[in-house]
């Protein structure tokens, strides 16, 4: 059973991550703080040193969701190849899962952060890092099982089809145009299948 201060953290982290996501860390006044939570500047205060933590922890709370989502279709039954198409469908709906989340935290917090915020700028390349590794994981399980091979290693083609997917995330985000998302991964399923067998 957790606390009132607990929960009270929570729930301030889980309403102020859209809001932080959106107008990025400078963007973000106290009083869009304040106005999405309905507490005083005191009682955000009272829960995390200053802006920054609060900014971090919304950041973690958003990449959590992410990682989860990511975990949940790359941890399903069957072959290597079942499990990358499964990231891929989840890829093609992937405005719609970040919706809550005011977009893609990556993308977002990740652009915002690299001139005026070097902990979340670097909790972003950690995140990038993270998702990569994921992915390599389940090419290397199907490469050292016999059901594909690729031209160069798991871990550099994870992040060529990481970096293929987030420039359509990017676009898509750019343009309020989500055919560049869903033709982009459309067309990335194609070109995994040319690509492994």
């Amino acid at each position: 059973m957790s606390t009132k201060a607990e929960r009270t953290t929570a729930y301030i982290i889980e309403t102020v991550a859209p809001v932080f996501n959106k107008h990025g860390y400078v963007g973000t006044s106290m009083s869009d703080l304040t106005d999405a939570t309905n507490l005083t500047k005191g009682a955000l205060y009272g829960n995390f040193e200053n802006k920054e933590a609060l900014a971090l922890s919304a950041f973690e709370y958003n990449r959590n969701l992410l990682l989860v989502a990511i975990d949940e279709h790359l941890a399903i039954e069957g072959k290597a190849m079942e499990k990358i198409d499964n990231l891929i469908d989840f890829y093609k709906k992937y405005d719609v899962f970040t919706m809550s989340m005011g977009g893609c935290p990556i993308l977002n917090v990740g652009i915002d952060a690299q001139h005026n915020n070097r902990l979340l700028a670097a909790a972003t390349k950690e995140t990038i890092t993270d998702i990569e590794g994921k992915i390599a994981l389940v090419l290397e399980s199907g490469v050292n099982s016999g059901e594909f091979k690729i031209p160069v290693t798991p871990l550099q083609f994870a992040k060529q089809l990481f970096t293929i997917i987030q420039g359509s995330i990017a676009m898509a985000t750019l343009t309020k145009d989500r055919k560049y998302l869903v033709n982009t991964v459309t067309y990335l399923e194609v070109l995994i299948k040319k690509e492994l067998r």
